[in-house]
């Protein structure tokens, strides 16, 4: 006699970025057995969850959290186990670390390797990035080494002298190497020497404080290293993901370069979406310290504006567990302080709340931003979709509800949030990672170090798969 599935979602309006359709949802073994139309009595399981009149929608994909970060003389303040249980909290089943050298000292393979001893205490799936600081004749053969663990991104930074930044015969040489292994260079784009002209010139005149940040990394550093980039990546062929854009100017040129036939990305950050440059202005600027810093108001609402029409891709969390102490401890100086916000927990209501609020946006626009497009871009198999097959990571909400948030109460190891006091909408009500049930209400079930390392297919292989699957996909609607 056959045994009853593990889960059933019952009676859920379950949405994907292609559409919805009001569903049963069978979980078996993590993975889902089955979609029933709603319209047939859900069957039996040995747990069943009645989402009647409620959303259900793909976990969140985050492709960009920094867990167990040591930059220079900082470290973030987490490890897997906080970074996934707040990930958990806030709806995302999935996220993306890297892999970043602490120092000469570290190679590229070693930092991914050590970042996948640590993932052993995640409590949700992990897959990793890789990154390269400065080329060598080892280069090469650690990013096949790391294309055969899986590892098919390669992040490098336009910036950050005497850090993590990547000179341009390095970006120009390790894309050409992620076109042969198939992969994708990831870019955090802002033109260093503008930056630290810049920089050099408001401490001159004693303008270096965190008040001043938005100043001293101006839009037009981060569309020169978008347009440079842009430029390398046609030269080789290379697909590039830029990380974290925070103008409208920087996203138009991707848009354009894949008007051209470019494999180009736009990711965007919830803070860019909703913080302008006058919390600089605040009582605690030091809680904005992130690069690039906020922008203008204007630019603020043209990039939402991005967002709603789909010119960006992905919104990502850049979740970095920095807490008060550090950041105050050099608010006299922005060279010296620690730049990145917490954010993994409160990506979904921030962006739901961003992109609802424009004109036209629909749940499933949510859901490609969220989950859909990060889990195909990053290539992560299984993810991103509620279909026959996939994982089963899913989030049930009432897109109606509303809550204010407090930092005080959230799960990421630090002791402020950047979104502290704002009323938002999309919190998730219950949180299924690989068919567990993890969030139920206010109360968290801790599953223990169950997450597990994904393998990320090619970027090319894994977009031509999607593409040959997508008009079965698209017959979800009509279910």
């Amino acid at each position: 006699m056959p045994t009853l599935p593990d889960l059933v979602i019952a009676n859920g309006t379950v949405v994907n970025a292609f559409g919805r359709q009001r569903a049963h949802i069978v979980v078996r073994d993590g993975r889902i057995e089955q979609l029933l139309d709603a319209a047939v009595p859900a069957p039996d399981a040995q747990r069943t969850v009645n989402a009647a009149g409620l959303l259900v929608v793909p976990g969140g994909v985050d492709g960009h959290c920094h867990v167990a970060q040591v930059t220079g003389s900082y470290a973030t303040l987490d490890d897997y186990r906080i970074t996934s249980t707040a990930a958990l909290w806030g709806g995302t089943t999935t996220i993306i670390d890297f892999g970043i050298p602490r120092d000469a000292s570290e190679t590229p393979l070693e930092a991914v390797r050590n970042k996948k001893e640590l993932a052993r205490q995640s409590r949700c799936d992990v897959a990793l990035h890789g990154a390269v600081i400065s080329w060598d004749e080892t280069v090469p053969g650690q990013l096949e080494q790391l294309a055969v663990e899986g590892v098919r991104s390669v992040k490098m930074y336009t910036t950050n002298r005497g850090t993590t930044m990547a000179d341009g015969d390095t970006i120009l040489k390790v894309m050409r190497e992620m076109v042969r292994l198939d992969g994708l260079t990831y870019i955090h784009a802002e033109h260093d020497p503008i930056i630290a002209d810049c920089t050099q010139q408001h401490a001159e005149n004693g303008l270096i404080g965190i008040e001043h940040l938005h100043h001293t990394r101006p839009e037009l550093a981060e569309e020169a290293s978008v347009q440079e980039v842009l430029a390398m990546a046609e030269y080789t062929g290379a697909p590039v993901y830029f990380v974290h854009q925070s103008t409208p100017g920087a996203v138009d040129l991707v848009t354009e370069a894949r008007r051209r036939g470019q494999q180009a990305y736009s990711e965007t950050c919830p803070h860019y979406l909703t913080l302008d440059d006058t919390v600089y202005d605040s009582r605690f600027p030091e809680w904005y310290a992130c690069c690039p810093p906020m922008r203008s108001a204007e630019t603020v609402a043209a990039l939402r504006g991005r967002l709603a029409a789909g010119a960006i891709h992905t919104v990502a969390s850049d979740h970095s567990c920095y807490d008060l102490a550090q950041k105050r401890a050099r608010t006299d100086d922005i060279r010296f302080m620690p730049h990145g916000l917490p954010g993994v927990e409160t990506r979904m209501p921030v962006t739901f709340t961003a992109l609802m609020e424009q004109p036209g946006a629909r749940v499933e626009d949510f859901v490609e931003v969220f989950s859909a497009g990060p889990a195909r871009i990053n290539a992560v198999p299984g993810k991103g979709v509620i279909a026959e097959g996939f994982d089963a990571d899913l989030v049930i909400f009432d897109p109606a509800e509303q809550r204010a948030v407090d930092g005080a109460t959230l799960h990421m190891g630090t002791d402020f949030s950047p979104f502290d006091g704002r009323v938002l909408g999309g919190w998730p009500a219950v949180v299924v990672s690989a068919g567990r049930v993890v969030l139920n209400g206010h109360t968290f079930h801790d599953p223990g170090p169950v997450g597990r390392y994904l393998p990320r297919d090619g970027f090319r292989e894994h977009q031509d798969a999607v593409h040959k699957t997508a008009p079965a996909a698209a017959n979800f609607a009509t279910l």
